[in-house]
């Protein structure tokens, strides 16, 4: 069996001391990644990291988090037990057009993102407004080099579906987007995805869909061939490791959730999702 993790972030500092062995194990067990960039240096050093190996790729883009000086620690990501103790910390940053616009010409760069509008994660002290008027024009300038490029786009969104699905709609009728793309970490209602999936978007789940009860009612309602699964490592670690750093080659517990949602085989699961990654990124393999 061939698995890809299509979305994880395997090149960031929580892998600072052993991230050549976590790569390399990841591809000995049969699993590519697509390793995910945040902001502008994240973007850079992923597209560095993935052209020393083969089976993995990246993507460029600036996350909303990161338009925003901020820090909080994500107690989503972790157990009870372990709560409060993963900090992260973000800059305000700006989409610099002709710095990405370099970064999509490498021949690693399968997409654009992950970009998207956040209203869950905006802080205290600061003009609500003004910051979502910055995700928007940040989320834009994705869309537009997305459509000049060619390449699909990794949606972030979380507490704004209906700004995120009417934005998307607006490019599309444009005629732009025309590559799409992928809804990433999927965590909203079964009508949400519904919506997603019609704009010609595909839906990826994390390890999330291995423990919350909610998305598995969602997960088991939807079209296989319309569904990738990821890791977001180092987060959201699936059971039966939570509370432990994340890695790519654990994708493959929630390809077997998705395969226990489905009632079908594991080698079915891995095998339909491998092809919806390579077909959403136009992945050469």
């Amino acid at each position: 069996m061939r698995f890809i993790d299509s979305h994880c972030h395997v090149h960031f500092n929580a892998y600072k001391e052993d991230m050549d062995e976590v790569i390399q194990r990841t591809l000995e067990q049969g699993t590519f990644m697509i390793t995910v960039g945040t902001q502008r240096d994240t973007s850079r050093a992923g597209l560095e990291v993935a052209q020393r190996y083969q089976g993995m790729w990246a993507s460029v883009g600036l996350h909303p988090n990161h338009t925003v000086e901020q820090t909080f620690w994500d107690n989503d990501e972790l157990p009870p037990e372990q709560q409060m103790t993963l900090q992260i910390k973000t800059r305000c940053e700006s989409f610099d057009m002709e710095y990405y616009r370099k970064l999509v010409q490498h021949p690693k760069c399968v997409a654009l993102g992950e970009t998207g509008l956040d209203y869950y994660r905006i802080p205290e002290g600061v003009d609500r407004q003004i910051v979502i008027q910055m995700q928007e024009q940040t989320v834009r300038a994705h869309f537009d080099l997305a459509t000049e490029a060619n390449l699909p786009v990794i949606i972030h969104y979380r507490d704004a579906y209906v700004q995120q699905a009417k934005l998307i709609g607006e490019y599309l009728a444009a005629g732009k987007l025309t590559r799409r793309g992928v809804i990433h970490c999927f965590t909203g209602t079964i009508q949400e995805a519904q919506s997603f999936l019609e704009q010609g978007f595909f839906i990826s789940f994390s390890g999330i869909l291995t423990f919350s009860k909610e998305l598995q009612k969602v997960a088991k309602a939807l079209p296989l061939q319309k569904l990738l699964v990821e890791t977001d490592s180092p987060y959201l670690t699936p059971v039966p490791d939570r509370g432990v750093r994340n890695e790519p080659w654990r994708v493959k517990y929630v390809a077997q959730k998705l395969a226990d949602l489905h009632g079908i085989s594991l080698e079915q699961v891995a095998g339909q999702t491998f092809e919806n990654t390579k077909q959403v990124f136009g992945l050469e393999i």
